[in-house]
């Protein structure tokens, strides 16, 4: 049986609590003061990134010159931030944002998407239906980005959120993630575990050894935190790992079928996306393809306790469902967490030579051409997001310093 993960990206595996303000390493302010939360040192990646910021300035510098910034500054780039680095006024604006988008009415078309009940759940509708697309070699991290950012703007222009979109630094959680400011299920956490649920025993990792990213021993309801009261209702699809899950009316798992959010949350899930492993993507891979085979875990890691790969891992931190269905995985909030997560890391990844690697796509898989407008000339070829956003070019999902023709003006720190 193939894992839920691996069955998405199947075509390319084949082929291939707040602290002080702390001044920046390099020149530039931004515009928000930089936080870090004491509790937590600077990791070999966080370390990375700011050696990297000299390079940042230099390429923002020569957009700049040549007018092709669009706008975009070091000074006026906005700063997304590791949760636990953000206040917890401003964490628990972001988790009442997020249920303010659950309770405005959704925008999708009813007849094609019944069980969609919310504004939130316009974006679990549209991954649902193009979560092939947005897996494949073209479209994981470009389109990600873009639908991250289009969550972000909708919770802030939309209710209310002041800050933008917080990445998780798994790191920081991935020892003891039950206890983390994270999924501790406080006020200002994501929410806890889910109940125990006997019956679930994890995420199933054909081809690796080992070959289960065991339970943690949740996979029931959640009932603590700012989301123990939501009500799922898309999904579950055929994909889903969950177990004792009410079956979805419609085959396509489209159909309204109201229930609580599950998770398990999962040291052995956390522990595949350390520091170290982030920190291995990050300077041994000097090409698209191996960062985006490495990310994978393709091809599995040998000697590894934990050889899910950053991808996979990031994605069973907590989630069972709907988060552990990777059509439905949005539907979930820690999602745009670990896609955030992941934009950080392929940001990193190309400003370490920005030239070269700006613009870079894998060269494996097999390009799903549903959700984009394709062109012979890659340059030329238009991601459509729908109802969710206008259609943009494909290579301006590459840039945060700029692109989107500036809309996308965005540093991680």
């Amino acid at each position: 049986m193939l894992t839920i993960w691996s069955a998405l990206l199947l075509p390319s595996l084949l082929t291939g609590v707040q602290g002080a303000a702390v001044k920046p390493p390099s020149a530039y302010l931004p515009k928000r003061d930089v936080v870090r939360n004491p509790a937590y040192p600077l990791d070999v990646v966080d370390k990375l990134e700011a050696d990297t910021m000299p390079k940042v300035e230099e390429w923002v510098a020569s957009k700049i010159a040549a007018e092709t910034n669009n706008g975009c500054t070091l000074e006026n780039a906005v700063v997304r931030q590791e949760w636990s680095d953000m206040p917890e006024e401003l964490r628990q604006n972001y988790t009442a944002a997020v249920t303010c988008l659950m309770k405005l009415p959704p925008t999708v078309d009813k007849e094609r998407f019944p069980g969609a009940l919310s504004r939130y759940d316009d974006f679990v509708a549209f991954h649902m239906t193009h979560a092939m697309q947005l897996h494949d070699n073209l479209h994981l991290f470009g389109a990600h980005k873009y639908y991250v950012w289009l969550f972000e703007k909708a919770l802030r222009e939309e209710c209310g959120y002041t800050g933008y979109q917080p990445y998780m630094n798994y790191d920081r959680y991935a020892e003891d993630p039950i206890n983390s400011p994270l999924l501790n299920g406080n006020a200002s956490s994501l929410g806890g575990n889910g109940a125990p649920e006997p019956s679930y025993n994890g995420v199933p990792q054909p081809g690796r050894t080992p070959n289960i990213i065991a339970s943690g021993g949740g996979g029931g309801c959640v009932t603590e935190g700012p989301f123990a009261d939501m009500v799922v209702s898309l999904g579950p699809t055929s994909m889903s790992m969950g177990s004792n899950l009410p079956k979805n009316p419609r085959a396509d798992g489209t159909g309204s079928n109201p229930r609580c959010l599950r998770r398990d949350v999962n040291r052995n899930a956390a522990m595949g996306a350390t520091a170290d492993r982030a920190y291995s993507l990050l300077t041994g891979n000097d090409n698209m393809d191996g960062f985006y085979n490495q990310l994978l875990g393709t091809p599995p890691p040998k000697n590894d306790s934990y050889p899910w790969g950053i991808h996979t891992a990031g994605h069973y931190v907590a989630a069972v469902d709907p988060g552990g269905d990777p059509m439905t995985s949005p539907g979930d909030p820690i999602f745009y967490f670990h896609h955030t997560s992941l934009d950080r890391l392929w940001w990193i990844w190309q400003m370490q030579d920005a030239s070269a690697r700006l613009n870079a796509l894998p060269s494996g898989g097999m390009p799903m051409p549903p959700m984009d407008k394709r062109a012979a000339d890659l340059e030329d070829t238009i991601v459509d997001m729908e109802w969710l956003g206008p259609p943009i070019n494909l290579l301006e999902t590459h840039e945060q310093l700029g692109g989107n023709g500036g809309a996308f003006c965005y540093i991680y720190v």
